[in-house]
């Protein structure tokens, strides 16, 4: 029986996770489970997978996850504290997918382990790829990709030798505007933003395949775990969301995966890693669907995959700062505090910004230094908004 956790249970990604466990529990020993302030579905599922402990991103929440659980044996917990006590259970198995910069403690955690950590938390690599990689050699855990786009990857990967990859390309869907004109962006809602053409998902990362800034991410992220040089990595806009990376080889060959857009494919191929198993997915029928599209993403609608590349180029902790600026840019979007356009200005400004002060950027990559640039990088765009305001 393997000894599994899921961090951000109530997500997503975490729900798909739990779905693939819940059909096969007697293989299954769940260790913990985490979420936010969902603490009706938290409390639901560890009961269901009868977990050992529950915790509670939010510690005003703790109560009420206590009252859930009462009677059930279960731990209840909260906090930033107690999410990285979790996750240093001993475990086989462990999914990464909260949401954001908060992944990267609780998964530093249980990689000291020496757990397999599914990352779904595309953040952990942005912020701190290099800690995080020597982190997992260090304690001989082993690290499995979980976004779609880098588990096709990982999966056309197999068997071939690193050294003859010519190219990495990943795919867009191109997100809720990728067929508005660009003079209309800077007029886009929230409510517009947060519907995705293809994937059901959380509103945060809806809108950030609408700004591209997902994308733009995950361009950082194939850069880390990959270790592939940035100019050869590439990204297509594909509207079908049916191919979801191609690996282009020295000899001219260009290996694809496919799939229908069901986030079960990559959860369960690093649940199953090494093997391949049965998944409750639909089956591609390629007659049907009839066309696949595919079309270089506008530098004028994706700012976000420009600064990207900017922070590829530029290393130490602009990782850390792009994201911990875009997260922010897209609180006060939400909140309507600035427009659609906006947030990649902000960012670009906060990365300007610190690039005049290099102490911080090229501070050595530790947790520590990444928690106080991301703390910093927040603290400038909050000036900013209220700059704009004012």
């Amino acid at each position: 029986m393997r000894k599994v956790s899921i961090f951000g249970a109530t997500g997503s990604i975490g729900q798909n996770t739990i779905d693939l466990i819940a059909r096969d529990p007697d293989a299954y020993d769940v260790v913990a489970l985490t979420g936010g302030a969902n603490i009706e579905q938290l409390a639901r599922d560890a009961r269901r997978l009868k977990a050992d402990v529950a915790v509670t991103a939010y510690d005003t929440r703790l109560d009420d996850l206590r009252t859930a659980l009462a009677g059930s044996g279960i731990a209840a917990a909260s906090g930033q504290a107690a999410l990285t006590e979790a996750a240093a259970r001993p475990a086989d198995w462990v999914m990464s997918a909260i949401v954001g910069a908060a992944g990267l403690a609780p998964g530093l955690a249980a990689l000291k382990q020496g757990a397999t950590l599914a990352l779904a938390n595309k953040e952990t690599l942005v912020c701190a790829g290099p800690l995080v990689l020597e982190t997992a050699r260090a304690h001989g855990a082993r690290l499995l990709p979980v976004d779609s786009e880098h588990s096709a990857v990982f999966q056309a990967l197999v068997g071939e030798d690193p050294r003859a990859v010519e190219r990495i390309i990943i795919t867009a869907s191109g997100g809720a505007f990728r067929d508005w004109p660009v003079s209309e962006l800077a007029n886009a809602t929230v409510e517009q933003a947060s519907s995705h053409p293809n994937w059901d998902m959380g509103q945060r990362i809806t809108i950030d395949s609408a700004s591209m800034f997902n994308k733009a991410l995950e361009l950082i992220e194939t850069k880390e775990f990959f270790g592939i040089d940035p100019s050869r990595i590439e990204v297509l806009v594909h509207p079908e969301s049916i191919v979801h990376a191609l690996v282009g080889y020295c000899d001219g060959a260009v290996m694809a995966h496919l799939g229908a857009p069901d986030m079960r494919h990559a959860i369960g191929y690093a649940l199953h890693w090494p093997d391949r198993r049965a998944l409750p997915v639909n089956r591609l029928d390629l007659s049907q669907l009839g066309q696949l599209r595919f079309a270089d993403p506008d530098p004028e609608r994706y700012p976000a995959l420009r600064l990207a590349r900017a922070v590829m180029e530029r290393g130490g902790l602009s990782g850390a700062i792009f994201n911990a600026a875009k997260e922010r840019a897209l609180d006060h979007f939400i909140a309507r505090r600035i427009r659609f356009l906006d947030m990649a200005d902000m960012v670009a400004s906060v990365l300007d910004r610190f690039e005049t002060d290099g102490s911080h950027i090229d501070a050595p990559l530790s947790l520590d230094n990444v928690q106080q640039t991301d703390h910093l990088a927040r603290q400038w765009v909050d000036e900013a908004v209220v700059q704009r305001a004012g």
